[in-house]
């Protein structure tokens, strides 16, 4: 009888995976012989000192259980001592309370009986039969609720499982949403814009070189979207599954360098009081995008050298070399070559980098593009600073093409925040984005030692961007006396990079020299 009702235990509590329905089965079981009234599984959850009601069955109407609450405040959360010689304790509610606060249930009546069903270091549970109407049952009774522990106690492993992989999914979905935030994307695997017009050619040859394990270097101008192309290389990888590490090389202190690539062992040397993983070996399985990588030193372009030839890194202050497989993807917007001419760059370490040269065209050669990624930064502005999104004007597209853009895609996305801060959600300020459009400069300002500019707009002729953005560099220019970079230069006024503005000025034809004779320079 005992062997057949443990049978068909297993039989019943096997049949779902779910804690709730489990218990349910084992307790209609059990009421063909011992009938209580309800049984509740109960978890220690150390970190509230709770015993947690995880699964519960009941005989009588789901409303008579109102006041059994769901959790119940718990003084000591170790196992019961009368348990541990005994797998069923019989007990009065009252004596036992007192003595076990938290494990029986708030509104407990009658006679109760609890078992153990784990006493595992980080799982602790209790199976609670209520409502008993024997205050001892018989050895037959005693046997059908033996049978029943076994069958329980896997279920509640695999409930235990089973919440553990939903937290573990739910922080692995909670750290994807805040990086797609901070990438400003909606989706992983969001389209890249401009890969049918602008980006073509270099799509093709991401899709051509991402199934392989070649080297790949990234060539193009600051902010021109090689992290973009490197992800997409990596999502089109047989390692897309793997890890996708970005390392800085340009900022990485020259003093800290192997330890930051390769890794060192705790007291290597001052400061190093653990043991530290490097970035070759976090990518291990998976792509290790070098960010900037011709501002590496000579003597760690060696190193990086043999990691590339060997595969095989060794960390600061470790006698054994570790074995690694990542992919590498490197990216730069120095002139390569002539720093090999200058002795700057190692020649071997080009070649195994350039196995498949990937050149990535600057924003102000794929004007066709433009339109779509101000929209995308413009939704992206939005939804980060909580504004109600405006999209750009026709004129306002027509100010952004006539731009050169030096900062390419990087100083277009600022540029639309900006242009968003400034119209607060009602539109975009994409010409006092650009710099121009604010004060007007008056009569006998260093503007006018140059020509027309301030003349042209009180006469109302003012109409190109270009000459709107002269009168505001030169404001600006006047103010700091003919500096452009430092706390008091023209940059900073204007909230650009002293070497954008730069630019702009060549473009425009804009010199110093000047405004700083007109304050006395010389």
């Amino acid at each position: 009888m005992t062997d057949l009702l443990s049978l068909r235990m297993w039989r019943e509590v096997g049949r779902s995976d779910n804690l709730d329905e489990a218990l349910s089965a084992a307790f209609a079981l059990l009421r063909s012989s011992v009938k209580p009234a309800q049984a509740v599984i109960r978890l220690a959850v150390p970190e509230h000192r709770l015993w947690e009601t995880i699964a519960g069955a009941s005989a009588v109407p789901s409303d008579a259980l109102a006041g059994v609450g769901r959790v119940a405040e718990a003084i000591d959360l170790a196992l019961p001592a009368d348990l541990r010689d005994e797998r069923l304790l019989f007990t009065d509610v009252p004596t036992f309370a007192r003595r076990h606060p938290g494990i029986v249930p708030q509104g407990t009546k009658g006679p109760v009986v609890v078992a153990v069903l784990s006493d595992e270091p980080r799982l602790t549970a209790l199976l609670v039969l209520m409502g008993l109407p024997e205050r001892r049952p018989s050895a037959d009774q005693r046997s059908a609720m033996l049978a029943m522990l076994e069958p329980l106690a896997a279920a509640l492993r695999q409930y235990v499982r089973q919440r553990e992989t939903a937290m573990l999914r739910e922080a692995a979905e909670a750290d994807r949403r805040a990086l797609l935030s901070r990438l400003g994307r909606t989706d992983i695997a969001e389209s890249i814009i401009g890969s049918d017009t602008g980006l073509r050619h270099v799509m093709e040859q991401v899709a051509q070189v991402a199934r392989s394990d070649a080297p790949v270097l990234l060539l193009g101008e600051t902010g021109s979207g090689k992290e973009v192309v490197a992800r997409a290389i990596h999502r089109g990888s047989d390692r897309s599954a793997a890890p996708f590490v970005r390392v800085n090389c340009g900022a990485i202190p020259v003093d800290l360098i192997d330890s930051e690539l390769f890794g060192h062992e705790r007291g290597s040397f001052t400061g190093a009081v653990a043991q530290r993983k490097g970035w070759f070996e976090r990518a291990d399985g998976g792509t290790l995008f070098m960010d900037e990588v011709a501002e590496l030193p000579l003597a760690a372009q060696v190193r990086l050298l043999r990691v590339l030839q060997d595969g095989l890194v060794q960390r600061v202050g470790a006698e054994r070399t570790i074995a690694v497989d990542a992919r590498i993807i490197a990216a730069t917007n120095q002139n390569v070559r002539t720093m090999m001419r200058e002795g700057r760059f190692r020649e071997d370490l080009w070649y195994r980098l350039a196995v498949f040269p990937i050149e990535v065209p600057a924003l102000r050669e794929r004007p066709g593009d433009l339109p779509a990624l101000a929209a995308h930064f413009a939704q992206r502005a939005a939804a980060k600073l909580g504004l109600t999104t405006c999209m750009p004007s026709e004129q306002d597209v027509r100010m952004l093409c006539g731009y050169d853009w030096p900062g390419n895609i990087r100083e277009l996305s600022s540029v639309i925040e900006r242009a968003a801060i400034l119209g607060n959600g009602r539109r975009l300020e994409v010409a006092k984005a650009l710099g121009a459009g604010s004060e007007a400069v008056p009569a006998g300002s260093a503007s006018s030692v140059r020509g027309s500019s301030a003349e042209r707009v009180e006469q109302g002729e003012l109409t190109t961007l270009d000459e709107q953005m002269r009168l505001h560099i030169e404001a600006a220019l006047r103010k700091s006396f003919g500096r452009v970079d430092g706390p008091f230069g023209a940059a900073l006024q204007l909230g650009l990079h002293p070497q954008t503005l730069r630019s702009r000025m060549r473009k425009l034809g804009i010199a110093v020299a000047g405004f700083r004779q007109r304050v006395g320079y010389g």
